[in-house]
């Protein structure tokens, strides 16, 4: 039986832009990564928000944690690790080598102030998963909004909590 997939015109658009973005920042954000040797390659990375912090995913499969440098300097996170080639079997014997091997680096801007300090980092099944807290004047305050209410003739204020 085959599987039927509805056409997503939208889908191709993404992927030429996720594919366009890192041409722009290979050639002019870092420029430096067109001169590096073959041997190191650029880190996928998947960056999302909620209210308190960033999250950064990264999946890197045959690393172990203590091999991997994670720092934050001026909004700026950086991953560095390196992948060791299989030395068992030499070059000439492979049919097929598609795996990548040698170092890896990725830095990405954060896109508002972060507390470094209380960062958290988790190593599990091959996906490292970094929590990065916003910093506390970046995120969103609740204000408590008071009413002026009548009782018997005078005015008075009241909380929000006062009033449910």
């Amino acid at each position: 039986m085959t599987n039927l997939m509805r056409w997503d015109p939208f889908r191709d658009f993404i992927s030429l832009r996720n594919a366009m973005d890192r041409l722009f920042e290979e050639a002019f954000v870092m420029p430096s990564r067109l001169l590096a040797p073959t041997t190191e390659w650029s880190l996928a990375l998947d960056v999302a928000e909620d209210e308190d912090n960033f999250i950064v995913k990264a999946t890197i499969p045959g690393v172990r944690p203590e091999d991997l440098d994670v720092s934050i300097a001026d909004n700026v996170l950086t991953i560095r690790g390196e992948i060791k080639a299989d030395e068992e079997i030499k070059e000439e014997q492979y049919h097929i080598r598609e795996r990548r091997y040698g170092s890896f680096s990725r830095s990405v801007r954060l896109p508002a102030p972060v507390d470094a300090d209380k960062v958290e980092a988790t190593y599990e099944n091959g996906v490292l998963t970094l929590r990065i807290p916003k910093a506390e004047e970046v995120r969103p305050k609740r204000i408590p909004v008071k009413t002026r209410q009548m009782i018997e003739g005078q005015a008075s204020e009241v909380k929000e909590d006062e009033q449910k």
